[in-house]
């Protein structure tokens, strides 16, 4: 017999590369203009100032490889991202002890109605209606720390429908992993499970129903999603 009034919802949960086990999501932080072009193209300052982040919903995450295009929008964008997955944290964890907190990476799109978050921009209001809706984070398998190591530098790209829009380098974030972690103890107290989307480079753009997707970054492999 439950104590629970209602059915309790399913966790969200994120497969691990090369095994049965699935990574179980806590929280979801995303980071904001973490690019330096990607500052300038949606007209911010580049120099290293203060970083801010928002949230996605743990349930915006998915591994499906399908991504339903939103009602209310006409202008959704892609983000090309990796995730960061805790396995542990804590408050006020110092820069050069971050790292012990990660379980894994995996890759990440922050897909974004772009219409509407820039209406909420104009006026001073929050950015989840263009940014927390349903199924608006496609994400890969978890691929453990212990494997792949901590990826602070090599490619990342996006094509849609075989043509290249984003290309980047992890080595180009104005914040690091270490750095991003360590910022955000110092205002929540971080748990295993949280999940911390590291910006995207230059280069977003509109995507259309039937559009083909392939994100690739240097030791995650590729991450296929298509618009339906």
């Amino acid at each position: 017999m439950s104590d629970y009034a209602i059915e309790a919802p399913k966790p969200v949960t994120i497969p691990v590369a090369g095994s049965d086990k699935v990574y179980p999501v806590r929280r979801v932080y995303c980071i904001g203009r973490n690019y330096a072009a990607h500052t300038v193209e949606m007209g911010g300052d580049p120099d290293r100032e203060a970083p801010f982040f928002f949230q996605k919903n743990p349930n915006n995450l998915d591994a499906t490889g399908q991504f339903p295009y939103p009602d209310k929008s006409s202008d959704v964008h892609h983000e090309a991202e990796i995730a960061v997955m805790l396995k542990s944290g804590g408050t006020n964890i110092p820069v050069e002890k971050a790292l012990d907190h990660v379980y894994g990476y995996a890759l990440a799109l922050d897909m974004t109605r772009r219409d509407l978050q820039g209406e909420q921009k104009k006026a001073g209001r929050p950015w989840e209606i263009g940014k927390a809706f349903e199924r608006s984070a496609p994400v890969g398998p978890v691929h453990p720390a212990s494997e792949i190591g901590h990826p602070d530098h090599g490619a990342i790209s996006l094509t849609v429908n075989g043509e290249t829009r984003q290309t980047g380098d992890l080595n180009q974030m104005i914040w690091k992993v270490p750095e991003m972690i360590s910022y955000l103890s110092d205002y929540f107290e971080l748990a295993a499970g949280d999940v911390i989307l590291s910006g995207t480079p230059s280069g977003v753009g509109a995507v259309q129903k039937g559009d083909v997707m392939v994100l690739s970054a240097e030791g995650l492999g590729e991450l296929t999603v298509t618009v339906v």
